[in-house]
């Protein structure tokens, strides 16, 4: 259902026609048509720009952009590694690498609500690293590379 952007790289979306999002039913359709137009831009722009930053560049991996809650996200061999949303992108690191932006680099903790937990191994860049497709690539690489060596996630039985 996804299309190319490159190599193993695709870009996914659920059918327009169910919600995974308990409760969606009883939203308005203005509002549903919203969040669904804010999802595609940001589906849209995180593929151009994991289209731009990876392509060619990880043969025996697979990547996809597939829409995430209000956003987007890129999995990596189906374990996610990087978000677009609201509140900006957002990478999976190690603990060295997310200290290392965060005291060097003005990356910030990622927390999607401002009273909202912090997500543990995430950081979102500033936007000027988003400009540095260099610098982009190296930390996207590292974030790629981190999630493939965790240990694979348990599929729980419905």
């Amino acid at each position: 259902m996804g299309t190319d952007i490159g190599g193993p790289t695709t870009t996914s979306a659920p059918p327009a026609t169910r919600s995974r999002v308990p409760g969606a039913a009883k939203r308005s359709n203005s509002n549903r048509d919203g969040v669904r137009t804010m999802a595609k831009e940001y589906l849209e722009q995180l593929a151009a720009l994991t289209r731009e930053t990876t392509s060619g560049r990880f043969k025996d991996v697979t990547l996809e952009c597939k829409h995430f809650f209000s956003g987007a996200a890129v999995y990596a061999n189906g374990r996610i590694c990087m978000s677009l949303t609201t509140v900006g992108f957002a990478l999976k690191l190690p603990e060295e690498a997310r200290n290392t932006l965060v005291e060097k680099q003005g990356a910030k903790p990622l927390r999607y609500f401002p009273k909202a937990p912090i997500k543990k191994d995430y950081v979102i860049l500033p936007e000027a690293m988003l400009k540095d497709l260099r610098t982009l690539r190296r930390w996207m690489k590292v974030s790629i590379k981190y999630v493939l060596s965790l240990p694979a996630p348990v599929r729980r039985r419905k």
